[in-house]
Protein backbone atom coordinates (compact mmCIF):
# COMPACT_ATOMS: atom_id res chain seq x y z
CA UNK A 1 0.00 0.00 0.00
CA UNK A 2 2.65 2.58 0.98
CA UNK A 3 5.03 1.45 -1.75
CA UNK A 4 2.35 2.00 -4.35
CA UNK A 5 1.46 5.44 -2.97
CA UNK A 6 5.11 6.55 -2.89
CA UNK A 7 5.92 4.94 -6.22
CA UNK A 8 8.98 3.15 -4.79
CA UNK A 9 9.84 0.40 -2.34
CA UNK A 10 12.87 1.98 -0.66
CA UNK A 11 13.92 5.52 0.14
CA UNK A 12 17.28 6.66 1.49
CA UNK A 13 16.73 9.81 3.54
CA UNK A 14 19.15 12.05 5.41
CA UNK A 15 17.91 13.40 8.74
CA UNK A 16 19.36 15.87 11.19
CA UNK A 17 21.00 14.50 14.35
CA UNK A 18 18.36 13.75 16.96
CA UNK A 19 15.49 13.59 14.46
CA UNK A 20 12.60 11.41 15.56
CA UNK A 21 10.72 8.75 13.66
CA UNK A 22 7.72 11.08 13.74
CA UNK A 23 9.80 13.87 12.18
CA UNK A 24 10.99 11.52 9.46
CA UNK A 25 7.42 10.42 8.76
CA UNK A 26 6.32 14.06 8.47
CA UNK A 27 9.16 14.78 6.02
CA UNK A 28 8.28 11.73 3.93
CA UNK A 29 4.60 12.70 3.85
CA UNK A 30 5.62 16.16 2.69
CA UNK A 31 7.83 14.72 -0.07
CA UNK A 32 5.23 12.11 -1.04
CA UNK A 33 1.81 13.74 -0.39
CA UNK A 34 -0.03 10.56 -1.33
CA UNK A 35 1.27 9.00 1.92
CA UNK A 36 -0.63 11.51 4.05
CA UNK A 37 -3.88 9.59 3.94
CA UNK A 38 -2.31 6.70 5.88
CA UNK A 39 -1.01 8.84 8.77
CA UNK A 40 -3.05 7.41 11.65
CA UNK A 41 -2.85 3.85 10.43
CA UNK A 42 0.88 3.08 10.34
CA UNK A 43 3.31 1.54 12.81
CA UNK A 44 7.07 2.04 12.88
CA UNK A 45 10.11 -0.16 13.43
CA UNK A 46 13.74 0.88 13.75
CA UNK A 47 16.30 -1.82 13.10
CA UNK A 48 13.51 -4.42 13.13
CA UNK A 49 12.00 -3.49 16.52
CA UNK A 50 8.71 -1.67 16.97
CA UNK A 51 9.07 1.90 18.24
CA UNK A 52 6.87 4.93 18.76
CA UNK A 53 7.09 8.25 16.94
CA UNK A 54 9.35 9.74 19.61
CA UNK A 55 12.22 7.34 18.92
CA UNK A 56 15.36 9.30 17.99
CA UNK A 57 17.27 8.14 14.94
CA UNK A 58 21.00 7.49 14.58
CA UNK A 59 23.26 7.10 11.56
CA UNK A 60 22.47 4.06 9.43
CA UNK A 61 19.22 3.20 11.21
CA UNK A 62 16.80 1.23 9.09
CA UNK A 63 13.25 2.51 9.51
CA UNK A 64 10.24 0.49 8.42
CA UNK A 65 6.84 2.11 8.04
CA UNK A 66 4.28 -0.63 8.46
CA UNK A 67 0.79 -0.23 6.99
CA UNK A 68 -2.25 -1.72 8.67
CA UNK A 69 -2.88 -5.40 8.08
CA UNK A 70 -6.30 -6.98 7.90
CA UNK A 71 -7.71 -10.43 7.80
CA UNK A 72 -8.97 -13.41 9.65
CA UNK A 73 -10.51 -12.89 13.05
CA UNK A 74 -13.21 -10.43 13.96
CA UNK A 75 -12.33 -10.50 17.68
CA UNK A 76 -10.61 -7.56 19.33
CA UNK A 77 -6.85 -8.01 18.97
CA UNK A 78 -4.41 -5.59 20.63
CA UNK A 79 -2.28 -3.50 18.32
CA UNK A 80 1.41 -4.20 17.83
CA UNK A 81 3.52 -3.41 20.88
CA UNK A 82 5.55 -0.24 20.78
CA UNK A 83 8.60 0.77 22.72
CA UNK A 84 9.03 4.19 24.20
CA UNK A 85 12.77 3.83 23.81
CA UNK A 86 14.78 2.88 20.77
CA UNK A 87 16.46 -0.47 20.27
CA UNK A 88 20.24 -0.17 20.34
Amino acid sequence: MLRERAGRADVVWDVEPGETVGGLWAALRSAFPSLGEADLQVAFAVNREYVDRLCRLNDNDEVAIIPPVSGGVSACIPSAPTRSTCPR
